[in-house]
């Protein structure tokens, strides 16, 4: 039962950013990636730039000393991007956030975030809990994107 909660971040981290790549690939063209619609005003290329730059920055330096700097402006004034390139981003997120959870222990999520990021001290497992929701709720933007693209070309 070592490390429940660790384990369980990872489980979660993992499943969430694979469901990010699967989106990113279902776009038929990838040009839809940077497409606007309606009063959606960030397009998903954009979304996903800024939730691997949210996480890179929050778990894998903050938490892993990764030495990633975040660019936060870049992710959301960058345009027509490949797909390749974003599923690569996705990647060293990935890769950032697992190894650096993998690294903590229970323990560890208990002591303060380093960082007063929402304007007030907090655990760490309290901080990862809000970037997971975070995380989910622009997921959930890109889906409803990519579906609301695909019927308005059916």
């Amino acid at each position: 039962m070592e490390n429940v909660l660790i384990n369980a971040f990872v489980f979660l981290y993992e499943r969430e950013l694979a469901k990010l790549q699967h989106e990113i690939e279902q776009y038929p063209d990838e040009q839809l990636l940077w497409q606007t619609a309606g009063q959606i005003s960030n397009p998903p290329g954009n979304l996903c730039l800024h939730l691997c730059g949210n996480l890179q920055n929050y778990i894998g330096a903050n938490l892993g000393n990764s030495g990633y700097v975040r660019n936060r402006p870049y992710e959301f004034s960058a345009r027509g991007l490949s797909r390749q390139h974003l599923v690569n981003e996705i990647t060293k997120t990935k890769t950032a956030v697992l190894s650096t959870l993998k690294r903590m222990t229970d323990a560890d999520l208990h002591l303060q975030y380093p960082e007063e990021v929402l304007g007030y001290a907090m655990t760490t497992v309290f901080f990862l809990n809000h970037l997971f929701g975070h995380f989910g709720y622009h997921l959930g933007q890109i889906n409803y994107h990519r579906r609301m693209i695909e019927a308005t070309r059916a």
